[in-house]
């Protein structure tokens, strides 16, 4: 083939890469929110000088990034993963940016018509950050709210304390919380598009700790009195019980590792830490136990799956654990770790988030006739160093936090 002949066929294999390529410039645009010159792409695709109708296709496209960045709202734009803080005594719920670490909003739930009172307890968050949800004890409601932090959907449920989304269904599970009594045996399973919820039994007293197994095949809910666990099958109501040895435990919450292998519990009242095989979702076989002490909260695994983090809540300090051989590697303590309470971490394992209640007001600088607020700490994994804590309203409890988008 001569060499005009070469020439027009990279022309034409160049144009029909357009499409392709330019899909991948407008999402390019769209993440990073620079004006990148698409008239200047095109000519490196196409060769110069461009045909008229390339040019226009061009041109066309960079009016629709700009028009499309002008109209997203900013978290679209940004598309970055957000912490959710619920401060139990003060009806609100913080919302943080983790790429920025700035506080973004505070979801007032007074103003929105709940009482002053209700007692806002867990937070989940819908991995691509969507919706979020929170448990409110005092109010009887599991709330659901879109990213912009409208209230779009609720559900009622008896006192509701920790929440679990399922990662394949689309339901989302609800326990009861520890201000309940005798609250009923069951748990709930909200369907998260409709936010209708039925109830399922477990037979054991206080049903409190909640998590789904990450392959969506069952529920995994502990009792707050009893050394139970429940092992519930979502599709077809199945029910499996393992009794737990030892002295009351008071199991809080789990955690479950990356690979889905391995839950991990700590008990308020007997201080140990328990370790499931849960290579068999179905029947969980308690591998190790081991004391810890100063009241073991709400657990997280690293990104990676080599550490344990664990709030000690009487210890204000958290216990970083190895997840290969269960020994004790460090404790982080200092900051705004006062009665630390929830955990999450960001998803490039990069962030440890940990809210502390501070009901003693051991941080901060306390209004007389306020309460104390609460705190949210945001550890350095690498350094396990506290590199900044937000005062957030009264009790933070709950941590639930989005991926980066």
């Amino acid at each position: 083939m001569g060499r005009a002949g070469r020439r027009v066929s990279m022309a034409a294999a160049g144009t029909s890469l357009i499409p392709a390529i330019l899909l991948a410039t407008l999402l390019t645009l769209l993440r990073s929110r620079r004006p990148l010159p698409l008239l200047t792409i095109g000519a490196a695709i196409t060769g110069s000088p461009m045909r008229s109708s390339v040019k226009n296709l061009l041109r066309g496209l960079s009016v629709l990034c700009c028009l499309l960045l002008s109209v997203l709202p900013a978290h679209a734009q940004a598309g970055f993963g957000r912490v959710y803080v619920a401060s139990q005594d003060g009806a609100a719920i913080s919302v943080i940016d983790i790429e920025t670490q700035q506080l973004i909003a505070t979801v007032d739930l007074t103003a929105l018509g709940f009482n002053a009172t209700c007692k806002p307890h867990h937070v989940a968050v819908e991995p691509d950050g969507s919706h979020w949800y929170v448990s409110l004890i005092a109010d009887w409601r599991v709330l659901k709210f879109d990213r912009d932090n409208n209230l779009v959907g609720q559900a009622e449920f008896e006192t509701p304390g920790m929440l679990s989304l399922d990662p394949i269904s689309d339901f989302l599970y609800v326990g009861r919380s520890m201000a309940a009594v005798s609250p009923p045996t069951r748990i709930g399973m909200i369907e998260r598009d409709s936010m209708v919820i039925n109830e399922v039994d477990v037979f054991f007293a206080r049903p409190h700790a909640m998590v789904a197994n990450p392959n969506g095949d069952v529920v995994y809910t502990a009792s707050l009195s009893e050394n139970r666990i429940a092992t519930v099958e979502p599709s077809d109501g199945g029910l499996e019980l393992l009794d737990v040895p030892g002295e009351t435990h008071t199991f809080v919450q789990f955690a479950i590792s990356p690979d889905g292998n391995t839950m991990v519990t700590g008990g308020q009242l007997s201080g140990e830490i328990l370790v499931f095989d849960i290579t068999d979702p179905r029947s969980p076989i308690l591998q190790t136990r081991f004391a810890l002490g100063g009241q073991p909260w709400h657990p997280v695994y690293s990104v990676d799956g080599s550490v344990v983090y664990f709030p000690q809540r009487l210890a204000n300090t958290v216990a970083v654990i190895d997840a290969s051989n269960w020994e004790l590697l460090d404790q982080i303590s200092g900051g705004g770790l006062y009665e630390p309470h929830g955990s999450a971490v960001s998803d490039d394992g990069r962030w440890l988030f940990v809210s502390g209640r501070n009901t003693a007001g051991e941080y901060g600088d306390v209004v007389e006739g306020a309460k104390p607020p609460g705190t949210l700490n945001i550890i350095d994994t690498a350094s396990r160093q506290i590199v900044k804590v937000f005062e957030v309203p009264a009790y933070a409890a709950g941590v639930g936090a989005s991926a980066r988008q």
